[in-house]
């Protein structure tokens, strides 16, 4: 249910603008997320979320503004060094010659988690997003899976870090709405542990799932009614 912002919390963005294409595409958007919650980046298409999301996880830098995640600047490389951001961007970012459970386990070897905790981490990463042992054979390359099982993937691929930051581009666009309430509830799961979920979507039921909204629109946020 869409609630009122939360007071400044661990994800802040401030007066954020990006200029694509000789256009404004994000114009002054201010941001804020707080552990525990979440938040909802709304809009039409066009609107600017995707790349408001591509912001926040330091993937693109702004014209003007600043994003803060725990009082520090967000940039790719904080990510990798381990602050735990999880990101499901839409064109998933699987390898397509590798298995599900490989693309999952893939960012978890390369931290150099041992071999045992990467195989249950992914397992149990892949089994909260809707796919478990009985439901997608192991030895199934991604390229012949559906968009709605890549879609799944992706968000167990983030899952598996335990983020404490989830940012996740149109989670759930491609699903059913069986399918649909499994990935809800595994992001209600991940912000009653303790992270951040943001996400950006159009759907007017995935928002009211939210805890907080954010309406875009031309790049702008969208005054209270």
């Amino acid at each position: 249910m869409a609630g009122p912002m939360p007071e400044p919390g661990e994800l802040v963005a401030r007066q954020v603008s990006v200029d694509r294409g000789g256009r404004r595409v994000l114009d002054g958007v201010d941001l804020e997320a707080r552990r525990g919650r979440v938040l909802a980046v709304t809009g039409p298409s066009g609107a600017g979320k995707s790349t408001l999301l591509a912001v926040l996880a330091g993937l693109l830098t702004p014209r003007d503004g600043t994003v803060q995640w725990l009082g520090e600047p967000m940039r790719t490389a904080d990510a990798r060094a381990g602050r735990e951001v999880g990101v499901v961007l839409q064109g998933y970012g699987l390898l397509p010659l590798l298995t599900a459970h490989e693309n999952v386990q893939l960012p978890l070897q390369l931290a150099g988690r041992p071999r045992a905790e990467v195989v249950q981490r992914a397992a149990r990463a892949l089994s909260r997003a809707g796919l478990g042992a009985d439901q997608l054979p192991r030895d199934r390359l991604a390229e012949e899976l559906s968009g709605g099982q890549l879609q799944r993937i992706a968000l167990a691929r983030a899952l598996a870090v335990d983020p404490a930051l989830l940012l996740a581009d149109e989670p759930t666009s491609e699903l059913d709405a069986a399918t649909r309430g499994v990935v809800l509830a595994a992001l209600r799961t991940l912000a009653d542990e303790g992270a951040a979920v943001v996400l950006a979507t159009h759907d007017p039921e995935v928002a009211e799932f939210a805890d907080d909204v954010l309406p875009l629109r031309d790049g702008r946020v969208e005054p209270a009614a």
